[in-house]
């Protein structure tokens, strides 16, 4: 069972990884991309709507909002353009894990600037006392 729960997970990144290429496919129409775009920004987000913290609740949006977000997305998207960003997924599964350097920085510095939004905080409310 845990088994088949991992091919599950695999196959979403896969799915999500897929539209996310055709999401930069010109092919795809405008509403498609929208929606892909709000979807696997969602999905590889380290932010989630509810987080992971609360019991059962945390989990509930990552198990149910990105499934169903991805299915919505693979019925808007053209069916030989995600076909060609599938095969495209699997080219690169077999050379190894996608690395995005830019996404991971800019994540680095969101957590940089609140970190210093709330070092600043601190420092103002209990610091300085006019």
């Amino acid at each position: 069972m845990l088994e088949e729960l991992k091919q599950r997970v695999c196959h979403l990144k896969a799915e999500s990884f897929a539209l996310y290429l055709a999401a930069r496919d010109p092919r795809t129409p405008w509403y498609a991309k929208l929606l892909v775009a709000a979807i696997v920004a969602y999905a590889f987000s380290p932010i989630d709507l509810i987080p992971d913290f609360v019991p059962v609740l945390g989990y509930l949006d990552d198990l149910i909002l990105i499934p169903i977000g991805i299915a919505l997305s693979i019925k808007c998207v053209p069916h030989q353009v995600l076909a060609e960003c599938r095969a495209q997924v699997q080219e690169n599964i077999q050379k190894g894990k996608p690395v995005s350097r830019v996404a991971g920085a800019v994540i680095v510095v969101i957590w940089l600037v609140l970190a210093g939004l709330g070092i600043a905080w601190i420092y103002k409310a209990f610091v300085v006392k006019s």
